[in-house]
């Protein structure tokens, strides 16, 4: 099973229809891990998150990759076009009570806890990869990645 966060600016989901979604996919990790499992299994599930709203979307269904040029030249950002698109059949779709949000506090600020102890990812990357970069190293390597990876 993968669990792979998707986002882009709002609208990024294309409403095909109403049974079918489009999700452009954008450059990560390099792994493919969500395409080598719709290959082995196309059952997927969506959660969407929207910012300030304490309900959640969640989407099951099948999923299939797709190449259709004119599909994926929809969902270009920043002239960059993706190379696959995953495209969902919806089988069932429901909203969930806000509850959980409710109680986390996900969306009060004032209320999280201080991340001041926890080490960067720079840091973490370094000790699970016994990289020999430098923490200043790989921050400027995630950075440069962020600014020019990003699509």
């Amino acid at each position: 099973m993968d669990i792979s966060p998707k986002g882009d600016p709002p609208g990024f989901v294309q409403v095909i229809d109403d049974n079918t979604l489009a999700i452009p996919d954008r450059p990560g990790n390099r792994r493919a891990d969500t395409f080598q499992n719709v290959l082995e299994n196309p059952k997927v599930g969506l959660f969407f998150v929207v910012l300030g709203r304490g309900e959640t979307l969640r989407i099951s269904g099948t999923a299939m990759i797709v190449r259709d040029k004119a599909l994926r030249e929809s969902m270009k950002i920043n002239n960059k076009v993706p190379k696959l698109a995953l495209v969902v059949n919806i089988k069932e779709a429901f909203f969930h009570c806000a509850k959980c949000m409710l109680r986390s506090k996900i969306w009060q600020s004032e209320q999280w806890e201080s991340t001041d102890d926890l080490p960067s990812l720079a840091q973490t990357m370094i000790d699970a990869a016994n990289l020999k970069e430098t923490v200043e190293e790989m921050e400027a390597l995630i950075k440069q990645d962020e600014r020019e990876g990003l699509y």
